[in-house]
């Protein structure tokens, strides 16, 4: 069974993730940004998920963490939470 770690931060608007992922494009630290961002209870961690397993995320979210390039930043990715800006730290 595959796992991977990912860091996101929540938003409830396609706009401001679009934001966010400028000012990472831009140099700004993933952490800060969650932290100030983030409507997750991940965002006080910096947006760390930990560790999961494929299937226990929304499958918008799992398809980004289990298919798209590790260590870049991916989004917006719309699921019923809101939008996601998603890093894959790493895929096992």
């Amino acid at each position: 069974m595959s796992s991977a770690s990912a860091v996101h931060i929540l938003v409830k608007s396609e706009k401001l993730a679009r934001e966010i992922i400028k000012l990472l494009a831009k140099g700004e630290p993933f952490a800060k940004l969650a932290k100030k961002h983030s409507i997750c209870t991940s965002g006080k961690k910096g947006g760390d998920l930990g560790e999961f397993k494929k299937g226990q995320m929304v499958k918008g979210f799992d398809e980004v963490v289990f298919k798209k390039p590790v260590l870049k930043v991916h989004g917006p990715v719309k699921t019923r939470f809101g939008y996601h800006v998603i890093k894959t730290l790493y895929r096992t």
